[in-house]
């Protein structure tokens, strides 16, 4: 969460709230990798923004995990450098994971702090970091696929990691590609002279979403000494990139890396006209066949159950936060919802029902 929105038209974009009672992006992230069994939350941030994640965020997770907070600053370099006069930015989602050498000794993922991903992604990352891997000479690490249809912003173009992989879903190449805008046809990444380069809606892309390993944090370090000293003095801008340090490793055959593909859609805020749509896809986000197994629904009254055998109907009023099974949803309003869901009897313990 150290970055800097430079698209969002000022602000903290990573605290900006879009739940019904302030919860921001972050919150809903939590939630799922708890869920998907992750026991352990390090928030990387800038020291300058240390007390307003606290205030904002911090004090309710702590209640929930084990919390460390670790600091991205662009004065922090290697021994030898110095900070080159001019520049704004921190360097990068790698010097980002950087940051955690000493705190993060054990296999962890990486997200976005603006991004929400979906529970699916975490519970298929989970599944891989704790499943045992024989290593020789290689890492072993994994990323979430998410299909580039469900990943586009409506307010402009948007950078992403086209993926390659071969048939036993290991990426073969990873290409940063910036600037990706929807189009009457599909997608295309749109030049800088005007012309538009097509892709597939139905391709896999990188949204940073990664499963990782502690000695990779190792690597890191010489990695990032060695980008600084190939950097030309008069470059205040280019960054140490997470997709790009793990492709030179693949090209290097140095890793393998395992897509794990998710049909979840991704929702952030790279523009601050997205916060709306963010706003709206969290109050109602309605999945059903095959993302009926999820089913966490938050702030709602039961006035009404029925035990209907293989379903239970439970006729509500409340908001909804997350993924459910919808049967009938003509009366739902922004905020204040009424209607009546049918959810498949092992999903709710009947003897909660009388809870708010």
């Amino acid at each position: 969460a150290a970055g800097i929105g430079s698209r969002f038209g000022g602000g903290i974009k990573q605290l900006e709230p879009v739940g019904p009672n302030g919860e921001i992006i972050m919150d809903y992230s939590i939630h799922d990798a708890l869920e998907a069994g992750f026991n352990k939350i390090v928030v990387i941030i800038r020291k300058d923004l240390e007390r307003d994640f606290q205030e904002m965020i911090g004090h309710r997770i702590e209640k929930k995990a084990d919390v460390r907070y670790v600091f991205q600053e662009k004065d922090d370099l290697p021994e030898g450098f110095t900070l080159p006069e001019g520049r704004t930015k921190p360097w990068g989602t790698g010097q980002a994971i950087l940051a955690c050498r000493g705190v993060v000794n054990e296999p962890f993922a990486v997200v976005n702090a603006d991004d929400y991903y979906g529970k699916e992604a975490f519970v298929k990352i989970h599944e891989y970091l704790v499943t045992p891997r024989q290593s020789v000479n290689h890492f072993h690490f994994c990323m979430a696929g998410f299909i580039l249809k469900n990943t586009l912003s409506d307010n402009g173009g948007v950078t992403r990691g086209i993926c390659q992989a071969d048939e036993q879903n290991h990426v073969t190449q990873i290409v940063e590609t910036k600037n990706i805008i929807k189009t009457a046809d599909g997608a295309a990444a749109l030049q800088a002279d005007g012309s538009q380069i097509a892709i597939p809606l139905d391709t896999h892309v990188s949204m940073n979403m990664w499963g990782l390993t502690p000695d990779f944090i190792d690597y890191l370090q010489d990695g990032f000494t060695e980008f600084l000293r190939a950097l030309p003095a008069d470059d205040l801008t280019s960054e140490y990139l997470l997709p790009t340090i793990i492709d030179d490793l693949i090209q290097k055959d140095q890793a393998m890396v395992t897509l794990l593909p998710t049909n979840d859609k991704w929702f952030g805020v790279t523009y601050k006209e997205d916060k709306e749509a963010v706003i709206q896809a969290v109050l109602v986000t309605l999945r059903c066949g095959e993302h009926s197994k999820y089913s966490h629904i938050l702030l709602f009254e039961i006035i009404e159950y029925s035990d209907l055998g293989k379903y239970q109907k439970l006729i509500f009023r409340g908001q909804f936060i997350g993924n459910c099974l919808v049967s009938n949803h003509e009366n739902y309003q922004k905020e204040d919802l009424r209607g009546s869901i049918s959810i498949k009897t092992n999903n709710i313990d009947p003897g909660n029902l009388k809870k708010p």
